[in-house]
């Protein structure tokens, strides 16, 4: 008997039968098998939590893999660094941190056959279609916790993608949790200009929804929270980071909503000539 990691559990309640693969928790009531408590954990439906259990069981080697490939594809193609430059990331220590790769299209699958990974490993973990064809072509590549981000280089109806399963959890959590005060973003690009303009205690919720498992890690230890999201012109992401202050609060922290100039984002912020010092002001006067 366990806490149950479902909802805020001041007792144990959870219960797990290693026999049969089944839980229960006697606080919140739901039980079920394992892919169901994927399905609650990650706020996913049964497609995403099977595929994010195939990756538990082997598919996260094969991503890393991709990862190491598409990161070395990153310095041998122009278009996707003059990208990168044109986001405002141009650190080589940056690019490094986060791994950041390029995906051309087109040769993936033959490299990762040949290092004897079979072409229905590679469907399953989504990173080649029905067809056998790469499923991230043009994009510039994130690896994440048990996922891959693309964000496409070209004008591209859908320019942000990830593979099949959860986005996980807080982006380099490892090393954000230990700072008692930390600056949530929403985007990785966001992240990036950050990190690059010597913030460390920083991390990204890759979206404005954060997910159980993201909630609980930030509400795993008394800190204050700078929630930093899209001040997009029609005000959805401040309404997002309100929300998340509130909740934030009600469960204890400290959480301060920081306010960028309108319709900016913390990438646009800097490279549209915002530095560290005047980031740094925002923060200050960030309502706590």
């Amino acid at each position: 008997m366990g806490s149950c990691p479902l909802h805020e559990d001041r007792q144990p309640s959870f219960l797990v039968d290693p026999h049969q693969d089944l839980f229960y928790c006697y606080g919140c009531g739901r039980g079920g098998d394992v892919i169901r408590f994927a399905e609650l954990y990650h706020q996913v439906k049964f497609p995403h939590a099977l595929a994010l259990l195939c990756q538990w069981r082997g598919v996260r080697p094969l991503l890393e893999e991709a990862a190491r490939f598409y990161h070395l594809q990153l310095r041998r193609h122009a278009q996707a660094m003059a990208y990168l430059h044109q986001r405002g990331i141009h650190s080589p220590e940056v690019i490094d941190h986060m791994q950041i790769g390029y995906a051309p299209g087109g040769c993936l699958r033959g490299w990762l056959t040949q290092l004897g990974h079979p072409l229905p490993a590679l469907d399953q973990a989504g990173l080649v279609t029905a067809m056998g064809y790469d499923a991230y072509m043009d994009r510039i590549v994130f690896p994440l916790e048990g996922n891959l981000y693309g964000r496409s280089v070209l004008a591209s109806p859908a320019p942000h993608r990830f593979l099949p399963g959860s986005k996980g959890g807080l982006y380099a959590w490892a090393q954000a949790r230990s700072y008692p005060e930390l600056i949530l973003v929403e985007g990785l690009f966001d992240y990036a200009v950050l990190w690059q303009a010597g913030f460390r205690n920083l991390t990204c919720s890759l979206g404005t929804q954060l997910n159980v498992r993201q909630l609980q890690q930030l509400c795993d230890a008394p800190r204050t929270v700078h929630v930093t999201f899209d001040s997009d012109c029609n005000g959805s992401g401040q309404r997002a980071a309100h929300r998340l202050c509130q909740t934030l609060r009600e469960r204890n922290l400290k959480a301060g909503l920081v306010c960028l100039p309108e319709g900016h984002d913390p990438n646009s912020f800097f490279t549209q000539g915002g530095d560290a010092r005047q980031f740094q002001t925002l923060l200050e006067a960030a309502r706590i």
